[in-house]
């Protein structure tokens, strides 16, 4: 579920960045879901999207993944994607 506005301390370091406003449907959702399948726990990764990307959120909760997401100023928006710890 969105958690706005609460910082997540994976305790891994860096977080991988992707951008995924130039790609065609249904690219972006490919992928962001094959780097949020592929984090291991407690592992968080930020996608940069053209828009609010429903179907991706959907997506991230049917897998128990957290995330949150916070428009930009261009009108996209970042998505974090936080696979809890075990």
């Amino acid at each position: 579920m969105a958690a706005s506005g609460m910082a997540w301390d994976t305790g891994t370091g860096a977080v991988k960045t992707l951008d995924l406003r130039a790609l065609p449907a249904p690219e972006p959702l490919v992928r962001a879901l094959a780097a949020a399948d592929a984090l291991q726990p407690g592992q968080a990764l930020e996608v940069l999207t053209p828009l609010l990307p429903t179907p991706l959120l959907d997506a991230l909760d049917a897998r128990g993944l957290r995330w949150r997401s916070e428009p930009c100023a261009d009108g996209g928006t970042w998505v974090t994607i936080l696979r809890p710890a075990q």
